[in-house]
Formats: C-alpha cells, sequence, structure tokens
C-alpha cells in the first residue's frame, strides 16, 4: 500500500471496515468501490477532493476511471497530516484519533455552510440516521451480576417447584386401544379387520378409578406416528371455502379431494377434513351412561374467524375412497366443533386432541367402563391410538418439563452467583484498572 497510488476501499459484510483509514495512513487516494457508502465526518470532509468513489455497476471501467483522474485532484490540505505519520510510534489508531482533531478543528462556519450544500452523495443528517440518539450502557460490576444471577434463582425456583406440584395433582388415565381392541383372530391381519364393515368395532375396557377425579374431566383421543404436520397435508384445504359460501366452489388446493367423481365440489375439501377422526366413546359408571359434553370444545376464534356460519358440508365423503368420519350436512362447519379442533394440525407426530368433557365428579373406587367404537385405521401406517382421561390445574395438563426447566434455570443461577462471589473473593479486581489493558500487559511482559 505504502508504494501504491490507488488503494481499492470494496464494500464488504460488516458495517465499518479499517480499509479507508488504513489507505490515508500509507498516502494511498482510497477508491471507494459501493452503492451506498456514508464516509466518517461526511458533514465536514469534501471526501470527494481526496478519495474516489466508484458505483458497483462501473467496476469494469475501473481502470479507465483512475487513469483519468488528474495529479491535483487530492487535497493539500491532507499532506499535513502525512507528515506526521513518519513518526516511529505512529499507528493507523493514532492517525485516526488524529484525523479526529482535525475534523473538530474544521468545523464548518457559517460563511462555508453554502459550500456545504454543494457537496454531492451527502445524506441527509439526522440523529436517528447516525446513531445519536441517546442510549443506556449499563455497566456489569461483580455486585450487579451476583445480584441478578441471585434475584433470578430467587423467582425462579418458587414458580418451579409450584408449577411440579400443580402437575403432579393432575390425574390421568389414558388406556391404548388399537392393540387391546384388536381380535386375536386377526392379530395377524388387521386390515381385513378394519375394513370389513360386516365386524364389530365395539370394545368395551374397565378401569377402577385409584384418584379422586374432580370435574371437569376432559376426555382425549391421542393419537402416535401420525404426521399431521407433513407439508403437502397442512395445506390441503382452502380456508376461502371454510369461511364463505360464496367461495364453496373454491377448491383449487384440495387436490385429490377436491371434486366427486359427477365433478360436483367437495365442501370441506382436503386431506384434513376427510381424515378426521371417527372413533367414538362412550362412559358409564357403575352402569350409568356419563353425558361427555361435546360444546365449547373448540376455539372461539377458530369458529368465528375461520369456519363460516352459513357454510354448510356437501358431498362430504362421497368420493371413490372414503375417509373418516361423516358430516351433518344440515349443521353449519361454525358448529361442527369436532372437525373445527380436527383441522388445527398438530406439530408433532404424537398429540391429543379434545374428544369432549365429562361434568361429574369420579369418585376412589368407582367401576368406569369404556365403550369404544374403533374405526379409525391407524393399522395401516403403524399407528398408535389411545383414550386419555384427565383432570387440569392452573397450569393446564399434567406436564412436568415446565417445573424442572425453572428449577433448573434457577439452579443453575444460584451455583453462577456463588462461582462468581468466591472468585471475587479469592481474586478481587478493581474496576478501571488500566493495567488488565491488553497493550499494557503486553509492555510489562516486555520489560520484563
Amino acid at each position: 500500500m505504502k508504494s501504491s497510488k490507488y488503494c481499492i476501499c470494496a464494500r464488504g459484510y460488516e458495517v465499518n471496515s479499517p480499509r479507508v483509514v488504513e489507505a490515508i495512513f500509507y498516502e494511498c487516494v482510497p477508491v471507494i468501490i459501493s452503492d451506498n457508502f456514508v464516509p466518517p465526518f461526511f458533514e465536514t470532509l469534501d471526501w470527494e477532493s481526496f478519495s474516489v468513489v466508484v458505483l458497483e455497476k462501473d467496476i469494469p471501467n475501473l481502470k479507465n476511471i483512475l487513469v483519468s483522474i488528474p495529479e491535483k485532484r487530492i487535497n493539500p490540505i491532507f499532506y499535513h497530516i502525512f507528515n506526521h505519520i513518519h513518526s516511529p510510534n505512529f499507528s493507523a489508531f493514532s492517525f485516526s484519533v488524529t484525523l479526529s482533531f482535525f475534523v473538530m478543528a474544521m468545523e464548518p462556519s457559517s460563511s462555508s455552510s453554502g459550500q456545504s450544500k454543494n457537496i454531492s452523495r451527502k445524506p441527509k443528517y439526522s440523529r436517528f440516521s447516525q446513531q445519536e440518539l441517546p442510549a443506556w450502557q449499563p455497566i456489569l460490576t461483580p455486585g450487579w451480576v451476583i445480584s441478578i444471577f441471585t434475584f433470578i434463582g430467587l423467582v425462579f425456583i418458587p414458580i418451579g417447584v409450584a408449577s411440579l406440584f400443580a402437575s403432579e395433582r393432575v390425574v390421568e388415565v389414558p388406556l391404548r386401544y388399537d392393540d387391546q381392541c384388536l381380535p386375536s383372530l386377526y392379530s395377524h391381519d388387521a386390515m381385513t379387520y378394519i375394513k370389513d364393515d360386516r365386524i364389530s368395532k365395539t370394545c368395551a375396557v374397565n378401569f377402577t378409578v385409584k384418584n379422586r377425579m374432580k370435574a371437569p374431566i376432559y376426555v382425549y383421543y391421542q393419537l402416535g406416528n401420525f404426521y399431521q404436520n407433513h407439508r403437502r397435508y397442512v395445506t390441503n384445504r382452502d380456508d376461502k371455502q371454510l369461511r364463505s359460501k360464496a367461495d364453496a366452489n373454491e377448491v383449487s388446493k384440495c387436490h385429490p379431494e377436491d371434486y366427486t367423481p359427477n365433478g360436483e365440489p367437495i365442501v370441506p375439501c382436503g386431506l384434513i377434513a376427510w381424515s378426521l377422526f371417527n372413533d367414538t366413546y362412550r362412559i358409564s359408571n357403575n352402569n350409568k351412561d356419563l353425558v361427555i359434553n361435546k360444546k365449547n370444545i373448540a376455539w372461539k376464534s377458530d369458529q368465528k374467524a375461520k369456519f363460516g356460519s352459513d357454510v354448510h358440508p356437501r358431498n362430504f365423503q362421497s368420493g371413490g375412497l372414503i375417509g373418516g368420519a361423516r358430516l351433518n350436512e344440515s349443521i353449519p362447519l361454525s358448529e361442527q366443533e369436532d372437525l373445527i379442533v380436527w383441522m388445527r394440525t398438530a406439530a408433532l407426530p404424537t398429540f391429543r386432541k379434545l374428544y369432549g368433557k365429562i361434568e361429574v365428579d369420579l369418585d376412589v373406587n368407582d367401576e368406569i367402563t369404556r365403550v369404544i367404537e374403533n374405526n379409525y385405521n391407524t393399522y395401516q401406517f403403524g399407528g398408535r391410538k389411545s383414550v386419555v382421561l384427565s383432570t387440569t390445574t392452573w397450569i393446564g395438563g399434567k406436564n412436568d418439563f415446565f417445573g424442572i426447566a425453572y428449577i433448573l434455570i434457577g439452579g443453575l443461577s444460584w451455583l453462577y452467583s456463588l462461582v462468581f462471589l468466591i472468585m471475587y473473593m479469592m481474586r478481587p479486581r478493581p474496576l478501571g484498572d488500566p493495567t488488565y489493558l491488553s497493550w499494557n500487559r503486553n509492555h510489562e511482559s516486555r520489560r520484563r
């Protein structure tokens, strides 16, 4: 660079770059190749008098541009700065400091205001664009760091303990039935069993309540190895059709479940609706049927915003291949809560969806019978089916991870605060001690 007349300063990926300062430091004319470069001290310095700015589109003509520049282009005023560069203790950092003082001495006065207006490529000045807005830069002293970690531990650990106790109070009774409800005669031929409508799919399972379950008791169906998050499955629906009767013929996103063999549009269309879960449950307590309330099991926002009150099912499950459950054509989609719950697709291959609520308590030693209609075909893809009875607390359902995570984070915070406290007591370090700066430490090592 010392022997060069021009130094290329091309645009990079970082916000700041030392290329321009280094070029001037080595008495080299900086050639700035960038479309939107804002040079330092642009309010004071006329960069066009001692540098060359080349647009990125003019790179192929760079040689011709540089050759055509006369020698008198460089502002002589900067040779005053170059005279200080030859000092042996002078560095690029010292040069940038010198340049800063030089700029301060050249602050524009009222007489030069007319000249500053003629500077080209000068962006409009604002405190926001020049990052001069007030900012808070806290200094993390050892006392503050230890206090913050201690405070985090004091807050997180009680929350974690409370969450863990709340999760332990949840009573949950799961039952996997896809294998229990498969007759032994069809244990090696499950597809024949599930597809033959002449074979009874009714299955009864008994259990005894071991812990009192307070109402409301939520009834969930759980599926495993069912990938509702598959991209083609998730997008195979038409939200316009679900919202408005006027868009009932809008089925462009629903292939192959878009039209019947007769060419009639299917409402609701798509694979999600077509694969609607169709197992049914009947629960009795000591031979007395319990009512499973299936109202208010869907999100109100989904009912009001995503499913229209004027949209009714039409030609549903009338195609060549029957999927899951059928829908009542006299009930609008906004009231078909089983469908609304099912169409809120799950993110993981094992998921639960709300089937209904039991609004009476179940006491200890109650004999509960679950009668299951095993209609949904999960045998073809190795899926699993379960029915789950669960109570809730203020934290929701059973979820130990939430409490464990809070306790773990709080415990680690206390551990860090203890380690920092011990380090500070054993090896205290005064704030603002310049002997810890890297260049001072290097200077001391050289003296030794």
